[in-house]
């Protein structure tokens, strides 16, 4: 492109000084559709992401584009959560209605013109938006026999929790597909209503929501950590299975005993019970003989 169309281009893209400013902005724009592109001028690929922009801005001339220097103004980067550049917010009616993170130029361009074409959200939409959205998280969480939803992937993991998560399934051999909660603004939202659960990473088995890093954490080394020293306590031998390495048998166990929670103790193949159960047996002293046999 020569410069001078650079230029013409770069002009239809405005650029905000403050947060106040910003402010004003949403207001005016408040019945288009506003892209907010959070940049660095140190960052190379902020740059090719505003000459994307620009190109955007001559094709779509009904869509507002800005540039917002995210150090420059941090009270409305730290509003919005920006933690890395490139991140581009989009707002309608005043809301902001969903993010993108990273120099994603195909993905950008894609979202762009998908909010530019659907119109404002009534109230009525806004409800089939939302049944459409919670089947598409049904699907989703459903993807695969153990579905991670995390912030970055398996391969680059964007925060520290999500990289524990994949460490303790990785550790495991636990087969795993994952989600990048990044690059769907609208599954990264919907899906803390969809859960019940306000954090990521999430980590779903069979479609069910097994829960964040704390709860793995608990159920790898809790309720299984003590029922484990209760038996080494009585120096008898015994063999285990992880159920985290198996979903068919982490299923199938919970019907066929009749017993919905994990540990679970077998003795001579007959369920004695979980940890409550086993703390029990050892306070009434009648653990030890069952283990052996006795009763």
């Amino acid at each position: 492109m020569a410069a001078g169309a650079a230029e013409a281009a770069v002009a239809a893209v405005e650029e905000v000084g403050s947060a106040g400013q910003f402010e004003e902005l949403l207001r005016l724009k408040a019945k288009s559709l506003l892209v907010v592109h959070f940049w660095a001028p140190w960052a190379p690929q902020c740059a090719q992401m505003n000459e994307v922009m620009a190109e955007l801005a001559k094709e779509l001339p009904q869509v507002s584009f800005v540039k917002l220097e995210a150090e420059g103004v941090p009270e409305v980067s730290e509003k919005y959560e920006i933690s890395s550049v490139p991140t581009f917010l989009f707002f309608k009616n005043s809301q902001k209605i969903d993010r993108l993170d990273g120099a994603h130029a195909p993905e950008l361009t894609k979202k762009v013109q998908r909010h530019a074409s659907s119109g404002s959200f009534l109230p009525s939409a806004n409800e089939h938006l939302k049944e459409d959205l919670n089947l598409r998280l049904k699907k989703l969480t459903h993807a695969a026999p153990c579905m991670l939803f995390m912030k970055g992937t398996p391969q680059e993991p964007r925060c520290g929790f999500s990289k524990q998560m994949v460490e303790i399934l990785h550790k495991h051999n636990i087969q795993f597909s994952s989600f990048d909660i990044f690059s769907d603004e609208e599954v990264r939202q919907g899906l803390k209503a969809y859960s019940s659960w306000p954090t990521y990473p999430q980590l779903y088995v069979s479609g069910e929501l097994i829960g964040g890093l704390d709860i793995i954490k608990e159920a790898k080394c809790g309720f299984s950590k003590q029922i484990l020293e209760i038996l080494n306590s009585t120096g008898v031998e015994y063999e285990t299975f992880d159920i985290l390495e198996d979903e068919e048998v982490r299923q199938g166990l919970k019907a066929y005993s009749n017993w919905p929670t994990y540990p679970q103790l077998y003795v001579k193949g007959e369920l004695v019970g979980g940890l409550d159960i086993v703390k029990e047996l050892k306070e009434n002293g009648e653990l030890l003989p069952i283990l052996r046999g006795e009763n």
